[in-house]
This record gives C-alpha cells, sequence and structure tokens, in this order.
C-alpha cells in the first residue's frame, strides 16, 4: 500500500504562528497585506482549521522571508 504525504494542518498552523512572530509581524500586519476585511481567514490559518490558497501561500512566504516548503508539515 501506498501512502501519500499530507499536511498536518495544526502543526502548518503552529509553523505559520512562529514564522509570523519571527517576521515581528502582527496578524493585523498580515492582513493588511492580503488586503482582507477582518483577520478570520489568518486565524484559521494559524489554529490549523484551514489552508491558506496556493496564491495565499506564495504571499505569506514571501512576506514571512520563507519558502512554501519552510510553511507546510508535511507528514508521511
Amino acid at each position: 500500500m501506498c501512502l501519500f504525504p499530507t499536511v498536518d494542518l495544526a502543526g502548518t498552523g503552529q509553523n505559520i504562528t512562529r514564522l509570523r512572530k519571527a517576521a515581528g509581524l502582527s496578524v493585523r500586519d498580515l492582513q493588511v497585506i492580503f488586503g482582507f476585511n477582518s483577520p478570520q481567514a489568518i486565524y484559521k490559518w494559524q489554529s490549523g482549521a484551514a489552508l491558506p490558497t496556493v496564491d495565499n501561500l506564495i504571499i505569506l512566504a514571501d512576506a514571512l522571508g520563507v519558502t512554501i516548503d519552510e510553511l507546510l508539515v508535511v507528514t508521511k
């Protein structure tokens, strides 16, 4: 049986939070960068309730100064 890698939502959310803080950015800062009306999407990413879209992953990685691979926690 072949198992495919999966994204660990909770681990990725913790990673996003850690990297955001390390970059010195607040949730509000990211909200402005993305042009969101509310910070709910960012809180969902950080809690592991949702993943950013591919487009938003690219923007988030750039804003945090990391690669997409560094954002995602993948389990096999």
